[in-house]
């Protein structure tokens, strides 16, 4: 295999290590923290993190590990070595459509419509409790597949 093919899978293993061990924060801790919070508190803190997260570290691990995640596909296509290929392309595959995407088409959209909301309403104390669910249900899948795609990524390099 190429010598940068196996750079990028370390990467991206320990990129999407990193995201998954973000991920499994909110999932166990974070938001059931913030759901015992009454829905004013909890709303302003989860905006906050909103805010701040895309100004962050956060964001340049998570945009590095989906390019990343690109060219292990394209590698792994160009450069086909069986199931190695296949093990590339999977990890490839779960970062990008379940991690990257879903974040996209679902959690990112919960999250503008919490930022529209004013924490003191009676319409805000339903939207975040539904919000609460939704998003964490979400964030478990970005979770499992994050966790998963590092896994191929190790695997494709023994």
């Amino acid at each position: 295999m190429v010598p940068i093919t196996n750079i990028a899978l370390i990467a991206a293993a320990l990129g999407s290590s990193l995201i998954a061990g973000i991920f499994f924060a909110f999932s166990t801790f974070i938001m059931q923290a913030f759901a015992r919070l009454p829905a004013e508190q909890g709303i302003a803190a989860m905006q906050s993190i909103n805010t701040t997260i895309l100004r962050s570290p956060f964001m340049v691990v998570f945009l590095l590990t989906l390019a990343l995640s690109v060219f292990i596909a394209v590698m792994a296509i160009v450069h086909w070595r069986g199931g190695i290929s296949v093990l590339m392309l999977a990890g490839a595959a779960l970062y990008i459509v379940t991690t990257f995407l879903s974040t996209i088409v679902f959690n990112v959209p919960l999250n503008d419509a919490l930022d529209k909301v004013d924490g003191r309403t009676t319409e805000a104390a339903t939207l975040w409790a539904t919000y609460l669910s939704d998003w964490t249900r979400w964030n478990h899948l970005r979770t499992a597949a994050s966790l998963l795609a590092s896994c191929a990524f190790v695997r494709a390099l023994f």
